[in-house]
């Protein structure tokens, strides 16, 4: 196999965690201490490498991931930075769509937080490999163990700890490790240098005992090893580590090791563990897809000799021009080449290979399967797209995408700037799958809707920065749905003079009430025999229909049952079929009781105990129902489910409730019917 020394010595892995669990601090260590950056940058004082726009600098959060390359061990660790914000979720989900392991990080004292579960459930639809760091051991209220709990009870996660910390907050001195049964100190500030010695007293006997149940872990996923183990066998300290590398990858294990990235303890433990536990690209399956010719599924080896394959992750507008960032499967990429871009059918050329570090470029002549690099030349690629090798085309699955919950109307100070920020959104919009713009065709009106409002708020700050445009902008609305609450079947007949010829559909159809969450469902009862391209139609038809319903908003949650379709085929026209199928769906519509659907967020509270009745009496007031209330030493976390639209200015509110002491997150659970 073409490369395969190289790629079994490559890691592509990410960093993810909830917002402040110190994801950027970690990473920033990881670059020093493998030599790619010379000075540790800080979140706090806007240095951070990865964190390069201006916004991220002044807000102290990611709101773009990052991509870089650093070295390890003689190994090539190429690194995702993500935001933990959950406005910013889509960065999340493009970036484990093409990383073959990630690196969780939770917070010592607040442990599993919201974000965080959405981040590992996204991980196991994508079947990615996990180790975890339990970072900030020094601060107050640090529980390694009781971040293993939650893991288990809110994640379904099977930690493997194979550290145990020495000492906790202001005593925090460094780790055990149990494989190894050593203790590493730490003696400088820098973090550059830690002594290993003998296991402390005061530990020994629980450092043993984790030990222990870590053994036993292991040894389940093993055969031969549990035969060794239960012949009273020492095992020794390579056979143990092959046997985590094997579970981690299979996913049957999640190896959890601790530190304070802030003090620059327990950095060095996680870059050996991201060596030793993680995959490389030789280490996952085949990339999997469609031949766009055959309907076939296919697969591409991480191989360099094999037909060139590669997925769009990400586009990044930069000065006007267009930087696409790819995760290449298979073959080489050389400067100049045409590929084949098989999601438009399209030709594209490359102009220009570029290996990243944050927001510098250093270019390349050539890029190999398992590489992660920038490209520019790629007109009409967008994120999602495959780009590959017209002689051997594939279809690889595109990433998922959210809708938008939220939306502001937007014009420019002067109306001579009306196209210039036109084309400001449209540039936006290509970047990011999750924001959306359009133009309301009776008055004209700019509106945009994204995830939330730090998104939109990063958006018109973007565009005032980068474009130098001055923005008027309303005030925040929520993005609507709307469904029916019973079903309804009709019979509409469609028919129209067309250069003399009277063209006629007529369509039989029933609506009916779905799951919330479960979007529009076709489901076409119409014989064997039916023409495919004409059911194609049909299909495209009911999706487009169903883009606007009776109360002016989308539609969602229903079922499409289409019965007959009557046309004449000598001159069929899918038009007509279209204009057919939209005036039935209408119709149904009407019939069904239609309602209308508002988005229901998960609000999480974390507050000072003595301002619990005040929260939840707020919270109720706002429509919110609790659903969870648990109590952590003098905090108290609440759960609860409250319609969006009762969440503007919460910020504010809750400061005001709690004395500056709370804080909160949220993020989007479903759309539910309006209350009252």
């Amino acid at each position: 196999m073409a490369g395969e020394k190289r790629l079994r010595k490559m890691r592509n892995i990410g960093f993810f965690a909830h917002i402040d669990a110190g994801k950027t601090t970690v990473t920033e260590r990881v670059l020093y201490y493998t030599g790619k950056i010379h000075r540790m940058g800080e979140v706090d004082e806007g240095t951070a490498t990865m964190d390069w726009m201006p916004q991220e600098q002044e807000r102290g959060i990611t709101i773009t991931s990052a991509v870089t390359t650093c070295f390890w061990r003689d190994h090539v660790i190429q690194i995702i930075d993500t935001p933990g914000h959950v406005d910013f979720t889509i960065e999340v989900e493009r970036a484990l769509r093409v990383l073959d392991g990630a690196i969780v990080i939770f917070s010592a004292v607040e442990g599993v937080e919201p974000q965080s579960e959405t981040i590992w459930f996204q991980s196991l639809r994508y079947k990615v490999p996990k180790i975890c760091f339990v970072n900030k051991m020094d601060r107050i209220g640090a529980d390694f163990f009781g971040v293993i709990e939650q893991m288990e009870e809110k994640l379904g996660a099977n930690p493997l700890p194979i550290q145990i910390p020495w000492g906790k907050e202001g005593e925090f001195r460094g780790v055990v490790d149990l494989i190894r049964m050593k203790a590493l100190f730490w003696e400088d500030e820098t973090g550059e240098k830690f002594l290993e010695v003998d296991v402390p007293e005061e530990l020994l006997e629980e450092a043993e005992s984790v030990r222990e149940k870590m053994l036993e872990k292991v040894v389940e996923t093993d055969e031969e090893l549990l035969e060794k183990y239960l012949d009273g066998q020492i095992l020794s300290e390579k056979e143990i580590k092959e046997a985590i590398r094997r579970a981690t990858i299979e996913q049957r294990l999640q190896p959890v090791l601790c530190g304070a990235a802030l003090r620059n303890k327990g950095i060095q433990p996680l870059i050996d563990a991201i060596v030793d536990y993680l995959p490389s690209p030789l280490d996952v399956p085949p990339v999997k897809g469609i031949n766009p010719l055959t309907g076939m599924e296919e697969t591409r080896p991480s191989d360099e000799s094999a037909p060139f394959c590669a997925l769009a992750f990400k586009v990044m507008m930069e000065q006007g021009r267009k930087l696409t960032y790819v995760r290449i499967y298979s073959g080489l990429l050389r400067e100049g080449q045409e590929v084949y871009n098989a999601s438009l059918g399209r030709k594209e050329t490359v102009s220009r290979i570029f290996e990243m570090h944050a927001n510098y470029k250093k270019r390349l002549e050539m890029a190999r399967a398992g590489d992660i690099v920038a490209l520019m030349g790629l007109k009409e690629t967008l994120t999602g797209h495959t780009l590959c090798d017209q002689a051997h085309p594939i279809l690889l699955e595109p990433i998922q995408s959210y809708e938008p919950v939220i939306s502001i109307a937007v014009e420019p100070k002067s109306s001579q700037h009306q196209e210039k920020l036109l084309q400001a959104l449209e540039n936006m919009a290509q970047e990011d799958p999750t924001f959306k713009v359009k133009q309301d065709e009776e008055t004209g009106q700019i509106i945009i809707s994204g995830m939330g409002e730090l998104h939109l708020d990063v958006i018109l700050r973007r565009i005032k920065d980068e474009y130098g445009l001055e923005l008027n902008a309303g005030r925040p609305q929520v993005v609507y749905r709307e469904t029916i609450r019973e079903r309804a079947e009709v019979k509409a007949e469609f028919s129209r003079l067309i250069e003399g010829v009277k063209r006629s559909v007529k369509i039989t159809l029933e609506l009916i009430p779905n799951e919330r969450g479960k979007g529009i469902e076709f489901i076409p009862l119409l014989g064997e025999g039916f023409p495919q391209e004409v059911l194609n139609v049909i299909r495209e038809g009911v999706m487009e229909a169903t883009t606007i319903g009776v109360l002016g908003y989308p539609l969602t949650d229903l079922k499409v049952l289409v019965k007959e379709v009557e046309f004449n085929q000598e001159d069929f026209m899918p038009l007509i079929l279209k204009a057919a199928l939209s005036q039935a769906i209408q119709e149904a519509s009407n019939k069904a009781s239609p309602i209308l659907l508002e988005p229901i967020m998960e609000l999480t509270v974390v507050i000072p105990t003595e301002f619990m009745g005040e929260v939840i009496g707020d919270i109720q007031a706002r429509k919110g129902r609790i659903e969870e209330i648990k109590t952590r030493a003098q905090m108290t976390i609440l759960k609860a489910e409250v319609p969006l639209t009762r969440l503007f200015g919460y910020s504010t509110d809750l400061r005001s409730l709690t004395q500056g002491r709370g804080s909160f997150s949220m993020r989007f659970l479903r759309y539910d019917a309006v209350q009252g």
